[in-house]
């Protein structure tokens, strides 16, 4: 009854329920003081949710189809250029008529960000909507870069299983609303979130996780002049060889702003924020906290510790929303907002988006960040962390 009433009084945000069911159909087959204090509300915050080995595995009847395998194709054999410029192919709609494309790709986009030893490189959302995940290779770093579109997750994981690099696919089920994949070594599933085999030989075997940010073309390219794009099918080779879907067109347009859960609108008890609210989670020891994108953009920053780690956590006005560890050589920082939206600390100026000193005392040096898990939606990290707190 409280979750009924809580969706009767956000609504649907003009999304029918009937309407997106349908449109994600077609696309299955196709984030000291109140600032240092880190207030928070809720129980107990008790670890990242990973499941124990009680729980494991999962039953089959906890898993949802929401497509069958490989319908959304993973990228098997990435490709990279500056932007997109030049690029033209043809699609075909569900209704067989073929029609010209040419993708386009604005500054405002969202991408994943990954830096890795000097390398940094953009997966734009328009293309990982579609596809979901992407097998790559980054400094001889077998990595999968991974977008959950139900739960706004994207997670970034070493694709080796059981000591050997393996492609990783989707296998078309849902858990907890979120993208389950498989690998192709041992065709076990695993839970994208928590980067967990949860059925199949290796079942309760962890993926270790890469820190990555989600934030705009834009910003990124700004923090990294260098950074590769990904580029979409069939300049980028799947499971299914060359495909090609219409990167222009959101499958999922209206979802992330409406009080729906998933295909089958899961139900959802946790009120303090609307399940779509986009939060950052950050774990350590044995506390959790979430922050909440619009909390942390009405304080400018955040500075925090969590469970023993000094963090910071900002926000840019176009929805970048990132946490970085403030130690370094020893010592915590102490940051403020910028004029132009950068970190100042130290004598330095730091990017946002990277997290890196542009100048001053600092000037080279990058801060780790806080947490592998990029922003995703409130309902998704709650799910996975039951008992999490909430800052503010």
């Amino acid at each position: 009854m409280e979750r009924r009433r809580f969706l009767e009084r956000l609504g649907t945000a003009g999304l029918a329920g009937a309407g997106f069911a349908g449109s994600v159909g077609l696309a299955g087959c196709l984030q000291l003081g109140a600032q240092e204090a880190g207030v928070s509300t809720g129980p107990a915050p008790a670890g990242p949710g990973r499941p124990s080995a009680a729980d494991l595995p999962v039953p089959k009847s906890d898993l949802v189809r929401g497509a069958l395998k490989d319908a959304i194709p993973a990228i098997t054999e990435p490709a990279f250029a500056d932007d997109w410029a030049g690029i033209r192919f043809e699609a075909r709609t569900e209704f067989g008529e073929v029609l010209p494309i040419e993708p386009r790709l604005h500054p405002k986009d969202e991408v994943i960000g990954l830096a890795v030893d000097g390398v940094a490189r953009a997966y734009p959302l328009r293309v990982m909507r579609w596809h979901e995940i992407v097998n790559d290779v980054v400094t001889d770093d077998p990595l999968a870069v991974t977008f959950c579109p139900l739960c706004g997750s994207s997670v970034v994981a070493e694709r080796e299983v059981a000591g050997e690099a393996t492609v990783f696919g989707v296998s078309g089920w849902l858990w907890h609303s979120d993208l389950v994949m498989y690998d192709e070594a041992t065709e076990s599933l695993w839970s994208q979130v928590i980067a967990t085999a949860i059925r199949g030989p290796r079942t309760g075997d962890e993926l270790p996780l890469r820190p990555a940010t989600r934030t705009t073309l834009e910003q990124w390219r700004a923090a990294h002049p260098d950074t590769e794009v990904l580029l979409p099918a069939p300049e980028s080779l799947t499971v299914k060889g060359a495909v090609t879907r219409d990167v222009n067109r959101d499958p999922y347009a209206g979802y992330e702003y409406s009080a729906v859960i998933g295909l089958e609108n899961t139900d959802f008890d946790d009120d303090r924020l609307h399940p779509k609210a986009l939060v950052i989670g950050v774990v350590a020891g044995d506390v959790t906290r979430a922050y909440p994108l619009s909390h942390v953009a009405d304080a400018g920053i955040v500075q925090d510790v969590v469970g023993g780690l000094p963090v910071v956590v900002a926000a840019t006005d176009d929805g970048t929303l990132v946490a970085y560890d403030r130690r370094l050589d020893g010592e915590t920082l102490r940051f403020r907002q910028g004029p132009t939206g950068d970190l100042r600390a130290g004598g330095s100026r730091w990017t946002l988006a990277s997290g890196r000193a542009i100048d001053g005392p600092f000037e080279g040096r990058t801060l780790a960040s806080a947490t592998p898990y990029p922003p995703m939606f409130w309902f998704a990290w709650a799910s996975f962390a039951p008992e999490t707190g909430v800052y503010g």
